[in-house]
């Protein structure tokens, strides 16, 4: 029964690691507080689920098709929406409240365009939905495939952010875009890759969403707030705190539910946010403000 439970966590926590890492590039460098962001992720869905259903591609095969559509989407958004608040905001408070207000507007119309196409009704599709022994459990494949995408994705990612020159702008326009700047990093070319690259982790984990839950038109709040959350517990602009956090939310929300009640999952997720809150306020890998 614990081994179910901490590979069915484990699953749960690898999936929102791996749709936070995209909102805290976009959050942490580009400095855009995304509303829109869940909805970008079901929009990723639910082309994982047309594609499969209605022409039969591969939900990996999808996954390539999805992951450059997401960063040419968040290319565009941020050229036409978030670059011209950036130009105009006197500071990183306003420019947050402006893309807020932007980003919440953007969700309606995804939304009302995902309503008008695929309707209210919740959707899912059948995908290696067999079996899999492992530790003399049984876990469905397309749970354990999930998994294994969301660890190589966000491994992908965190060494291309640690081990490359691009990598290192993109952190050092993170940690202080002033500073960056003096050095000569272009730092609106970095928040508009960041932003493009966020969209593409989005639309990553729409697709591993999309291969072993059911989702409706109206799924992205919830997957935006629950990314947010994993974003502050593991430190905002941190890609190795998104995981860490990811992976420990999962295991929270799957234990409660098996061991206490599944009505109590929502509330778990908010006292161990609140608790790592209280005790470190930058997050578990957050740089504490000096």
């Amino acid at each position: 029964m614990i081994v179910t439970a901490i590979l069915a966590g484990l699953v749960l926590g690898g999936t929102y690691a791996l749709i936070a890492m995209g909102l805290t590039l976009q959050y942490g460098i580009a400095r855009i507080m995304n509303l829109a962001y869940g909805d970008m992720i079901i929009t990723a869905a639910f082309l994982a689920f047309a594609l499969y259903s209605g022409a039969g591609i591969n939900p990996l095969i999808g996954l390539a098709i999805a992951a450059p559509a997401g960063f040419i989407l968040g290319y565009a958004v941020y050229a036409l929406m978030m670059h011209p608040l950036v130009a105009r905001a006197k500071d990183r408070v306003s420019l947050e409240t402006d893309s807020i207000l932007a980003t919440f507007g953007l969700l309606f119309v995804i939304q009302g365009v995902l309503f008008v196409i695929f309707g209210g009704n919740y959707t899912s599709y059948s995908y290696l939905n067999v079996p899999v022994t492992i530790l003399g459990t049984n876990i469905a494949a397309n749970r354990l495939l999930a998994f294994v995408l969301a660890v190589v994705i966000g491994g992908l990612l965190y060494l291309a952010l640690t081990r490359t020159r691009w990598g290192t702008a993109l952190r050092a326009v993170a940690v202080s875009p002033s500073s960056a700047a003096l050095v000569g990093i272009d730092v609106d070319r970095q928040a508009r890759f960041a932003f493009a690259l966020g969209g593409a982790l989005a639309a990553c984990g729409g697709v591993v969403i999309s291969m072993y839950q059911t989702f409706t038109a109206a799924s992205g709040v919830v997957f935006t707030m629950k990314a947010l959350i994993v974003v502050i517990m593991g430190g905002v602009g941190n890609v190795l705190g998104a995981l860490s956090a990811g992976l420990i939310l999962g295991l929270v929300e799957t234990f409660v539910a098996t061991y206490l009640d599944p009505g109590l999952t929502l509330a778990a997720t908010y006292l161990i946010f609140l608790v790592i809150l209280l005790w470190r306020p930058s997050g578990l890998f957050g740089r504490s403000a000096r």
